[in-house]
């Protein structure tokens, strides 16, 4: 499994699914073009891209054009990297007819194929993460913050989102995804919790 640096932002969750099985990195999804109407997900998306860049990995077909170039709209270039899958005709394994456009997705893809194309886009690989970064946040500090395991979690989490910008609709997987790619754990401990 290959550690990256950037993260990763991809159309739907059958996609980010299989990355994740090839590499460790944030892996973030636009649910198609729900992102478009999403202000929090695109403020995550600036915030994730400006502190550790990010890696747009988005179907060969016309939505995934559209929705890399609204994303290339919204967050300035020197923070995107582009990762182009191959047109490779066919159909998903788990869908019982292709596509309109008949071509596989991201989640139809080689892991080779998808890995190579995360090394011709430029995603750096690193050795140790936590030894550039810092310790990374963990379920066991959300508990200790209280913001997890406890009656009132789910209102401190959302009291903690909406200070930070961040999109209300967020399990508390997502919410520690999306913590530890913006912020090193003294950062979030330092500058985010009261």
């Amino acid at each position: 499994m290959l550690k990256l640096h950037q993260a990763i932002v991809v159309e739907g969750k059958y996609d980010k699914i299989t990355l994740s099985q090839l590499v460790d990195a944030p892996i973030f999804v636009t649910n198609g073009f729900g992102v478009f109407k999403d202000r929090p997900t695109m403020a995550l998306l600036r915030a994730v891209a400006e502190k550790r860049g990010l890696v747009v990995m988005t179907d060969s077909d016309g939505a995934g054009l559209v929705i890399r170039n609204r994303l290339k709209s919204a967050i300035p270039p020197q923070y995107l990297l582009h990762a182009y899958i191959p047109d490779v005709p066919g159909k998903e394994k788990r869908k019982t007819a292709p596509g309109k456009a008949g071509l596989l997705g991201v989640e139809g893809m080689t892991p080779e194929t998808l890995l190579s194309c995360l090394q011709a886009a430029g995603a750096t690989v690193e050795e140790s993460p936590e030894a550039a970064r810092g310790p990374a946040l963990t379920h066991a500090d959300l508990y200790e913050l209280g913001l997890s395991g406890r009656p009132d979690s789910k209102a401190r989490r959302l009291d903690l989102q909406k200070r930070l910008g961040l999109p209300a609709l967020m399990s508390t997987n997502a919410l520690l995804t999306a913590l530890n790619a913006i912020y090193t754990r003294d950062e979030f401990l330092e500058k985010a919790m009261p």
